[in-house]
């Protein structure tokens, strides 16, 4: 998932796979089998066991949170409770003159917070919450706090955040039911793919890239090990999935090759907000320019898989309408199909990163900002950086895969059809064996 896994895919009507010959079996075999022996194998060296132990700063994130509720509401007088930090300045055409004005005149909340986790569950706290604030609570509303051991005993408790547990977890069971419903087994299996690359993500690539290994090395590893996984139990341990990693696996190459390359040549330092800053402050061992580079390469390995699978069902399905055709002409129909693909994926790539990006450039016009002054900034500079790269890999994975598939398929001998290799976790169609 932006990620983002900013994430985009389609819905593949697959039909049952074309047999193939056994000498092709052992060519794609041949290529795949030590490729995922040298996943696992790197997986295996660079495996973290969990991540490292630290200090908490009390900064960002790093913070102690327990689980809070707010037991009552009640309405009180900003200047009596000393809501404002800042004396009125008289001056309200500026937002800290107007905000200062507000706190002093304005009828705020006083909120009684009761710790509803942690060794001090049933303490209570006061939270005063100012009429223009960005985050009102209301009566009953489930809460995050921080703890902050050190402070006086008056302000160790402070609500950070709202609870929002329930509703994300209603809509990701609404989701994973549209998908079972819709996609049925193969919805099934997508779900559980998707599971597992989480598994990768957070017990592999993020401990892994804690501990100092190199951030490239882990993401190129561990994106490599969820494409095996993720396609293959999606759509079947076939020759048709196996070109589709191939064409997928060349696609990564490229990305990191150009990623590597440009993001150096650019002079990012992958440090651009309090998030990396804090990361780079707890942990300055890490290439923070190497975390962005896996950052491109993961985000754009879910929209590489559907390009390929794409390519290589559309290939697939050709040479099973008319089998006399040549790898000339079947890459030639099938670049056309590729070409509308092209476009759509492209489109969605550049904005969901501009999407993710909106308040930001919101900032960039209300200063007058020109395009130019916009591009050159780091911070968009790498989304940029990261869109570009991420989407020449998915513009050169439709000829790649289309060739490869091209050449595979034509390939094929009907005389020695081994129709075991199209077994897989589910099939399409009606099942109906094939006539060679």
């Amino acid at each position: 998932m932006p990620s983002p896994s900013h994430g985009h895919s389609h819905s593949h009507s697959h039909g049952p796979a074309a047999p193939v010959s056994k000498h092709l079996r052992k060519v794609i075999a041949a290529v795949l089998i030590p490729f995922a022996t040298a996943v696992f194998i790197g997986m295996v060296v660079l495996w973290p066991g969990g991540a490292p132990a630290h200090e908490r700063t009390g900064v960002g994130f790093d913070r102690q949170t327990q689980q809070g509720k707010v037991v009552t509401l009640a309405q009180v007088d900003c200047k009596s409770v000393n809501a404002s930090q800042v004396p009125p300045t008289g001056d309200t055409s500026t937002p800290e003159g107007r905000e200062a004005q507000a706190a002093q005149t304005g009828e705020c909340k006083k909120a009684t917070i009761e710790v509803t986790s942690g060794t001090d569950k049933g303490r209570t706290f006061f939270e005063i919450v100012q009429p223009g604030a960005p985050r009102q609570l209301a009566k009953d509303q489930e809460v995050v706090v921080a703890y902050a051991p050190d402070a006086p005993r008056d302000l160790q408790y402070s609500v950070i955040d709202v609870n929002r547990k329930f509703p994300m977890a209603l809509l990701a069971g609404i989701f994973a039911v549209a998908v079972v419903i819709v996609g049925r087994m193969r919805g099934l299996f997508a779900l559980i793919a998707l599971a597992v690359s989480f598994t990768v993500l957070t017990l592999f690539i993020l401990p892994a890239i804690l501990q100092g290994s190199n951030p490239l090395l882990v993401a190129v590893i561990g994106a490599s090990a969820i494409m095996l996984i993720a396609l293959y139990m999606c759509h079947g341990l076939t020759a048709r999935t196996s070109v589709a990693v191939l064409g997928t696996l060349v696609s990564l190459l490229l990305i990191g090759l150009l990623g590597s390359w440009f993001i150096g040549w650019a002079f990012l330092s992958g440090n651009t907000d309090d998030n990396t800053g804090l990361i780079h402050g707890l942990y300055p061992e890490i290439d923070m320019s190497g975390l962005l580079l896996a950052g491109v390469i993961i985000g754009s390995l879910g929209v590489l898989d559907d390009v390929t699978v794409t390519q290589t069902s559309a290939v697939w399905e050709l040479h099973q309408a008319d089998p006399k055709m040549g790898p000339r002409a079947l890459y030639r129909a099938g670049i056309r199909i590729g070409r509308d693909h092209i476009a759509s994926v492209v489109n969605t790539l550049v904005l969901a990163y501009a999407g993710a990006a909106l308040p930001l450039l919101l900032l960039f016009s209300i200063a007058n900002s020109s395009v130019g002054s916009v591009a050159n900034s780091e911070l968009v500079a790498e989304e940029i950086v990261r869109t570009l790269v991420g989407s020449i890999g998915l513009v050169a994975s439709v000829p790649v895969t289309t060739a490869l598939a091209a050449l595979v398929v034509s390939a094929d001998r009907p005389g020695a059809p081994d129709t075991t290799t199209a077994a897989g976790p589910v099939r399409g169609g009606r099942g109906r064996r094939r006539k060679r």
